[in-house]
């Protein structure tokens, strides 16, 4: 499964003379965590995130009580430009969705920015992959079917889906078929994991 499986195209973006008030409110309207900015010809220049946009720009209610030695700076920031993180990290849209998660959660980053050359062409979040491994059985069970019919009729394959692990049995007793196979199901979104085994051996059995 790559990027490109499971990535938001088109991406809503923001330029660095955005206002950071109608940044914030694109986030919060669309359930968005980070909005990349791009310059005029759609490169990647930045990352806005929830949280470089609620740095020092909440101040403090004079109705609270002060704490002696306790300072919350604020700042006048106003453009996307000012507050954008510039150390932005972003991959291929053939980036292996194994990659990608594992640099989410180790970088604690909550969305990936998608790049062919500079250019940003997608994003995927924390929530998308979540939405993959979420995906029923019995819609992993048709792309997989899909899949190989493509590749060897729809009559030769038998498969079943549990908790998104796939048993693959093929009436042929091809190896370097069921090798195939078992790479076409483990693309498919919500596969765990796939097996092929020649089907008129198990029932010779």
């Amino acid at each position: 499964m790559r990027a490109r499986d499971i990535m938001t195209t088109p991406v809503t973006t923001a330029r660095p003379e955005t206002p950071v008030k109608e940044a914030a409110a694109v986030l919060a309207g669309n359930g968005f965590t980070a909005l990349p900015v791009v310059d005029g010809d759609d490169r990647l220049v930045g990352i806005a995130t929830e949280a470089d946009l609620v740095r020092d720009r909440v101040p403090r209610d004079p109705r609270a009580l002060c704490h002696p030695g306790e300072e919350l700076p604020t700042v006048a920031t106003t453009t996307v430009g000012e507050v954008m993180t510039t150390a932005v990290v972003a991959m291929s849209p053939g980036t292996d969705v194994a990659v990608l998660a594992k640099a989410l959660l180790d970088a604690g980053y909550r969305s990936m920015p998608i790049v062919d050359g500079s250019r940003v062409v997608g994003i995927v979040t924390r929530r998308d992959i979540v939405r993959v491994i979420a995906r029923d059985d019995h819609t992993i069970a048709d792309d997989v079917r899909h899949r190989l019919a493509v590749y060897g009729g729809d009559r030769r394959w038998q498969v079943e889906v549990h908790d998104g692990i796939v048993a693959i049995g093929d009436q042929f007793d091809d190896e370097t078929d069921r090798h195939v196979a078992t790479v076409l199901a483990e693309a498919v979104p919500g596969v765990v994991r796939a097996t092929a085994f020649a089907a008129r051996d198990e029932d010779d059995r």
